[in-house]
């Protein structure tokens, strides 16, 4: 902790963030999710995106996701570069909802997930997100929110990103009077 400049406001010197909508995207030549058995989505080439949505995110927070997810060129061009997206390559999503992107291990080994969001608020941002990926005219398959889902993937490359709202990368200090 420092005094800043006379103003009376003790600085953290570790920045404080809100924490957003999160996603790990992985470049697959095919992916699957099973629920009981039962094949609940499947795609060929394209991308399976992990998503956590944490307390607090906004329908802004997914959109931001969504259009930087169609947006990423992660698929090789004719020259072996990656410099094409999932429209240009014809490529699909499965969404997989991942609340455990959310599990804190900083105090013990037991995860903490009081940073996630609550069912209905979770439910609610990954069926949004899930809708306007659907709108960019994307075919998306799912996984089923709160079951246990069994995920199999053939990772291409492989290739895989930790994707975070736009608000994660602002970083606010947290202050307190002294």
């Amino acid at each position: 902790m420092y005094l800043a400049s006379g103003l009376g406001l003790t600085t953290s010197p570790l920045p404080c963030y809100r924490l957003d909508v999160r996603a790990v995207v992985q470049r697959v030549s095919q992916a699957r999710v099973v629920v009981e058995g039962q094949t609940v989505g499947q795609i060929g080439q394209g991308l399976l995106v992990l998503l956590g949505v944490g307390k607090g995110d906004t329908p802004e927070d997914a959109a931001y996701l969504a259009r930087k997810i169609v947006g990423l060129r992660v698929f090789a061009d004719a020259e072996g570069k990656m410099n094409l997206a999932l429209p240009d390559v014809g490529g699909e999503v499965l969404v997989v909802s991942q609340f455990t992107l959310y599990g804190d291990t900083r105090k013990g080994n037991r995860p903490s997930f009081i940073e996630a969001a609550l069912p209905d608020e979770g439910r609610r941002l990954y069926e949004h997100f899930c809708d306007l990926l659907s709108e960019q005219g994307l075919h998306v398959e799912t996984g089923v929110f709160q079951a246990h889902m069994q995920v199999h993937l053939v990772n291409d490359g492989p290739v895989t990103l930790w994707l975070e709202s736009a608000q994660r990368h602002r970083a606010r200090r947290c202050h307190a009077t002294t």
